[in-house]
């Protein structure tokens, strides 16, 4: 069979860039297409592979504006060239599950997120633009939520990445899926830790992350706090931080790692769909410290493997790290790693390779 794989954009290795890797392990033969692509911000795994662009990837600097062609995607997906494939996989948390699938061909989408901007936290991506621009932003996401409600009618079959997100899949498109956690490859975290001490939180600096709580609870507190990530919030949290919050910027994988593994507790407190920060954190042997919603709730065990806060402000955050530090001393690595195999690179390989049986079926 010829094997296509879609994915929305391979401009940062992220979480669904990281899935998208295991599967291109999965099928060594098959053509990736996306939207973008920005060579030094991938793996050289992905890079590797023969890659596809829409003609966005020809606008100066598209890697760096993307998120401001949003009402362009459905024109540049529907014009992905996909004739002669047997079995198309996107790879999707935003508009790639309308590409046009030649008949014949089986389309399965992993689906990490429907479009959290279409899907119940627009005002999250447009509340800092103005009266006018949150005006233009609403109506841009309903004319696009319609398209995207018309393309999950025509995947075959979903994968969802939590339960989580297979609730808002049925919630959003009605249409049934199966749970394929993301891998985590714990081998990576086998790297020499850097001086400990601190707290830590990694990811995108978007505003539905709520990075904003942890950099005024640890300013509050007191606390000595590390935030490796960039986007477009950062220079909002630099202004708001106090002395004890130290912003690193985007760092390559082995310095995340040696940071997760030197950390007293990994900071997450935004609400995600599935979250692979978490995952990674327990393969590193350290507890979470999470927002009570959201796929957070199938990652992290509260007093095994971490705690929940129950209210998305500073106060709350706080009270939940006094409490982590009350009882820091029961977290063991080991038993937080042995919490995190469930989420190993064969658990998911086994998984996807049962659900394309399936739908080939």
């Amino acid at each position: 069979m010829r094997v296509a794989l879609v994915h929305h954009w391979l401009v940062r290795m992220r979480g669904g860039e990281k899935v998208l890797a295991a599967l291109a392990d999965l099928f060594p033969e098959a053509d990736v297409f996306t939207l973008f692509h920005a060579p030094a911000g991938i793996s050289d795994q992905l890079n590797k592979r023969r890659i596809k662009v829409s003609w966005l990837n020809r606008i100066p600097c598209a890697a760096r504006i993307y998120p401001y062609l949003l009402p362009l995607y459905p024109m540049a997906v529907s014009s992905i060239d996909l004739t002669g494939y047997d079995l198309v996989i996107t790879s999707d948390s935003s508009l790639m599950k309308g590409v046009k699938v030649p008949e014949g061909a089986v389309h399965i989408c992993y689906c990490h997120s429907p479009p959290r901007y279409l899907w119940g936290m627009g005002d999250l991506y447009s509340g800092q633009k103005g009266l006018l621009g949150r005006e233009v932003m609403r109506y841009i996401f309903y004319r696009l939520r319609g398209w995207d409600k018309r393309a999950s009618r025509k995947v075959d079959y979903f994968i969802a990445n939590s339960m989580n997100v297979a609730g808002r899949i049925a919630r959003c498109y009605g249409r049934d899926s199966v749970v394929v956690y993301p891998p985590v490859d714990e081998k990576t975290f086998k790297v020499d830790p850097v001086e400990g001490g601190f707290y830590l939180i990694v990811g995108h600096l978007v505003p539905y992350k709520r990075v904003d709580i942890a950099v005024r609870a640890f300013t509050e507190g007191e606390r000595r706090l590390v935030v490796i990530g960039e986007g477009p919030e950062l220079l909002r949290l630099k202004r708001m931080a106090g002395p004890f919050i130290e912003f690193k910027g985007w760092l390559d994988d082995d310095e995340v790692m040696r940071h997760m593994t030197s950390c007293r507790a990994v900071i997450f407190p935004g609400e995600e769909d599935f979250g692979i920060v978490p995952v990674e954190a327990h393969f590193a042997g350290k507890p979470v410290i999470a927002y009570g919603r959201g796929g957070a709730l199938e990652t992290v065990k509260e007093g095994e493997t971490g705690v929940f806060f129950e209210d998305q402000d500073p106060a709350s955050l706080m009270k939940a790290v006094e409490r982590f530090e009350s009882m820091e001393d029961t977290f063991f690595r080991e038993a937080i790693r042995r919490s995190a195999q469930r989420f190993s690179p064969e658990a998911f390989s086994s998984g996807i390779l049962h659900c394309i049986e399936r739908a080939l079926a």
